[in-house]
């Protein structure tokens, strides 16, 4: 199966396209597209976070849980939402931990993260779709075997990772790491319903720096100036 992907994703993911599985997914999306359903992001979108950190320049994971699944926000990075969108209240608090962490002043009207994705941080939803106003609705067709292949691939093929696990759900999708190669770094969900219990003052954004330098890599500059 031809998947439009970044050509270092191809090569470690090939296999997975070729599986039974992947084909039932492609089956569903044009099934969801032909039944005029809205499904996000667009398909162009759908394998973004791979096609703006290619598996080379992967230094740092934040995993999401699926897309958001309101009109113009989703792109196809965790977190993320496009130009113009105003940021949502979990990537609020992303910000909040950044400048209290860091003492960056965040932007309060820009939410996409690409600049971050240019810098090697994998922006990875375990669910790469959704169908509009239902969050979660596609949590059950398969997308969650294709990026836990990721997780495995990257967990296998690499070193010295840095995994952001935020929130129970992100901690049991990251239960395979090898913590003996890479730094894995757990806090609450940054949620309004659960941030001031865990999340405020993890200060994982200095803690992910530090590894990178001492590990002899680039760290991350986590001002969004665009």
């Amino acid at each position: 199966m031809d998947v439009e992907i970044a050509a270092g994703w191809k090569k470690k993911m090939q296999t997975e396209f070729e599986k039974a599985y992947f084909s039932d997914i492609v089956a569903l999306l044009k099934s969801e597209k032909n039944s005029n359903q809205v499904v996000y992001p667009k398909g162009s979108d759908i394998f973004n976070a791979f096609n703006a950190t290619d598996f080379d320049k992967v230094k740092v994971i934040i995993i999401g849980q699926d897309p958001y699944h309101g009109p113009g926000q989703a792109h196809g990075l965790s977190f993320s939402v496009q130009d113009g969108v105003k940021p949502p209240p979990s990537l609020v608090n992303i910000y909040k931990e950044l400048e209290s962490d860091l003492g960056i002043q965040m932007p309060r009207d820009n939410g996409n993260l690409y600049q971050w994705a240019e810098q090697g941080v994998l922006l990875l939803n375990a669910t790469l779709t959704v169908r509009a106003n239902q969050p979660n609705s596609h949590a059950g067709i398969g997308w969650q075997q294709f990026t836990d292949a990721v997780i495995r691939v990257l967990n296998e093929k690499k070193q010295n990772l840095v995994f952001l696990l935020w929130g129970n759900f992100a901690r049991e999708k990251g239960s395979c790491i090898d913590e003996t190669k890479h730094l894995v770094l757990k806090a609450a969900h940054p949620s309004p319903f659960s941030a001031d219990k865990g999340f405020f003052g993890c200060r994982h954004f200095s803690s992910t720096n530090q590894y990178l330098m001492q590990h002899g890599l680039t760290p991350i500059d986590w001002l969004i100036t665009k």
